[in-house]
């Protein structure tokens, strides 16, 4: 299976172009990283690798790669706009990040977004995980899915389409639920409000996902950029027992934790706890919904199994 993924991704018809970290690094060579060691730390996900080198090697290159983006598909419209007798008008330009749980997709949406902040042109980043568009528990438990939590049937794709709708018509205060890791939960009656940004930074993990039979349009029809991090899976799971293992020794000794329970466990009762919702739960979603999507990926960052990125896929023109 990883043989026929490998080819699929670099043999003679993939649809992407690889390139060596040494020489994506090399695109990035001219610019000034505008980020401090402190700034970096803030960022980092709890169980990533997250360092100066790493910001310098690969992802200022890629924000400067978006800012490219987002100035000619500007320019685009504005043309689109004149050529149609409309009057033109900023369209916010939309990043999708997908990938596994523990891949550190998360880190990677908010790196871009600090760093995309610092460049002319796109000042205004606004980052939106899809985890606010979870059904809450209760409606999961009602519909009977709950142990199916982060499966492409336990968001509201309705709600979450017509946010990405509403963003990229240009609506002003455009609002999103608001997801607690702590309870485990929507937070009933709070939400963040999204307005009018130069970039939109969307991140979850089947954001990629193709339209469904009853639904016309995909959330990713929306996007105009689209990164998937990638990993072996094998590299994945481990990053995921081991940041169980720092959840257990942190957030989840918080009484108020819904996973506090986890902490008060024998350390290999834990164990095997997490082991059984990666192979339940983490894996099959993986295998099943989220892998399938990187094909449709604009760039691919591959990670070795130290958490940093070996290469750079970047889809055909």
């Amino acid at each position: 299976m990883a043989e026929d993924r490998e080819a699929q991704l670099t043999g003679e018809l993939s649809p992407f172009v690889v390139i060596s970290r040494q020489d994506w690094a090399e695109l990035g060579a001219s610019t000034e990283q505008p980020l401090t060691d402190d700034e970096i730390k803030q960022i980092q996900g709890l169980g990533d690798v997250l360092d100066m080198q790493e910001v310098v090697d690969v992802y200022l290159p890629l924000s400067r790669l978006l800012n490219l983006y987002v100035a000619e598909t500007q320019s685009l419209h504005a043309s689109t706009s004149k050529f149609l007798g409309e009057r033109a008008k900023r369209v916010p330009f939309i990043i999708g990040v997908a990938g596994s749980v523990a891949v550190g997709k998360s880190t990677v949406a908010r790196l871009l977004a600090e760093l995309l902040r610092r460049w002319e042109g796109t000042p205004k980043v606004a980052l939106v995980t899809t985890d606010g568009f979870l059904y809450p528990n209760a409606e999961l438990e009602r519909r009977g899915i709950m142990a199916r939590k982060g499966f492409p049937e336990s968001y509201d794709r309705k709600a979450l389409l017509q946010f990405v709708s509403d963003i990229k018509s240009g609506k002003d205060h455009v609002e999103a639920p608001v997801y607690s890791h702590l309870a485990y939960d929507i937070l009933s009656g709070e939400s963040v409000s999204v307005d009018k940004p130069d970039v939109l930074i969307i991140e979850g993990l089947n954001v990629l996902q193709a339209p469904e039979k009853d639904q016309p349009l995909a959330l990713s029809d929306f996007f105009d950029f689209k990164i998937y991090v990638d990993a072996e899976t094998e590299d994945i799971k481990k990053w995921y027992l081991n940041r169980f293992q720092k959840l257990r020794a942190g957030a989840f000794t918080n009484p108020k934790s819904y996973f506090h329970r986890y902490a008060e466990m024998e350390a290999a009762d834990a164990t095997a706890t997490a082991e059984g919702f990666w192979e339940n739960i983490n894996l099959p979603n993986l295998a099943e919904n989220i892998e399938p999507t990187l094909s449709r990926a604009t760039l691919v960052l591959r990670k070795g199994s130290n958490h940093a990125v070996e290469s750079v896929l970047l889809r055909k023109s």
